[in-house]
């Protein structure tokens, strides 16, 4: 049992993209204090965001646009932490081939893509990371752990990649950059060691 005692509010965006009662459920384990929200407001005051999320890239699109993307934004540039999950990894990046209209938020060098035929996809079920550098969000975790994916696209290799999955070929499963964090996998999905990740988001 994990006790993180926390006096900051996560915000938990819901852009519509599911794969909320998950991830609540994990961060309340972990102790922290979180909502659920789609308020611009909202995002805008919380401590912390997290971004989770699963399915197609157009899914970001209320990300891109509008008063929900601009608190985004606004946090990220006071300097506060946010971690996307799966989908909220990707949309970090400079867009997707899944869906090339929507941009992404930039943070990240590269455009995710899908896996290639040699491979089933989607990418399913519990595989390794690699940890190529240190970390603040991967502090305590071993390389080599195992975590649990799901997903037809993924996030490319780029100069924030702190750790790799291979799946036919190596490709990022965890970035970061000062106060932004990304992974491609399912923290609130991976046994023990995602709440470890998770707690290390929280006492940020």
């Amino acid at each position: 049992m994990f006790s993180v005692v926390t006096l900051n509010m996560i915000a938990i965006i819901d852009y519509g993209a599911g794969n909320l009662a998950s991830v609540v459920k994990a961060i309340d384990h972990v102790g922290a204090e979180n909502v659920v929200t789609s308020s611009g407001e909202h995002v805008a005051r919380a401590d912390k965001i997290i971004i989770p999320g699963v399915g197609n890239f157009k899914a970001t699109e209320p990300l891109a646009n509008g008063e929900l993307g601009a608190a985004v934004r606004q946090t990220l540039t006071q300097g506060k932490p946010l971690l996307g999950i799966c989908l909220g990894l990707q949309w970090l990046f400079e867009g997707s081939e899944e869906a090339p209209e929507l941009p992404g938020l930039g943070m990240f060098s590269g455009v995710c893509d899908v896996f290639p035929d040699n491979v089933k996809s989607p990418h399913v079920g519990w595989n390794q990371i690699v940890i190529e550098s240190r970390s603040l969000l991967l502090r305590g975790i071993d390389s080599g752990s195992y975590v649990y994916f799901t997903h037809s696209y993924r996030a490319p290799l780029c100069g924030e990649t702190v750790a790799t999955c291979t799946y036919a070929q190596p490709f990022t499963a965890a970035a970061e950059r000062d106060n932004i964090f990304g992974v491609q996998f399912h923290p609130e999905k991976s046994g023990p060691v995602g709440l470890k990740i998770l707690e290390n988001f929280c006492v940020l």
